[in-house]
């Protein structure tokens, strides 16, 4: 019988504690939210997670966040495939930022464009309009841009200090 290899407790605690405070920035904390935009700081756990454990890391705290925050504080149906994508935006950070000599291009810019232009503004839009018409793609979409220009901006200014941060962090403690 093949001997399963075990995951190492510290890093399952240090994700289950990022994913609870994902949670808590996505559903609790002040942030521009409307029926069309919605800024917050969810990326930050989510980042500090990809930067430490990679794309396992980034994925699971994402799509954890994702699914707890909608089965526990819904903010209006649940829609798996939200899920899906949060998964696959926690990952490419993950596959991007966990690599040791990262730097802002192309380790930041391109999962960032990726997640926010690709997968959030066109594939989230997508599940949007499925949801709610199916005939306002189009219209949605060009409503969420300046969203997703903001939230580009905000991602390209933080994400590299918070990878200063998780740098600096491993030095100090083993995570």
């Amino acid at each position: 019988m093949k001997k399963q290899k075990r995951i190492p407790l510290r890093p399952m605690v240090v994700c289950a504690m990022l994913t609870a405070l994902a949670v808590v920035l996505d559903r609790f904390v002040p942030a521009l939210f409307t029926d069309t935009y919605k800024i917050t700081f969810t990326f930050v756990p989510v980042v500090t997670a990809a930067v430490l454990y990679g794309p396992p890391g980034g994925a699971a705290v994402w799509g954890l966040a994702d699914l707890i925050g909608a089965v526990l504080f819904p903010r209006g149906v649940y829609f798996p495939g939200f899920t899906v994508t949060s998964a696959v935006k926690g990952a490419l950070y993950g596959w991007y930022l966990h690599r040791e000599g990262a730097r802002f291009f192309p380790h930041v810019v391109i999962p960032t464009a990726v997640n926010n232009f690709v997968i959030g503004l066109a594939i989230d839009t997508l599940w949007i309009a499925i949801l709610y018409s199916s005939k306002t793609y189009w219209g949605y979409f060009v409503g969420r841009i300046p969203q997703f220009v903001a939230i580009t901006a905000m991602n390209l200014v933080l994400i590299p200090l918070i990878m200063k941060f998780c740098r600096e962090l491993k030095k100090q403690v083993k995570l």
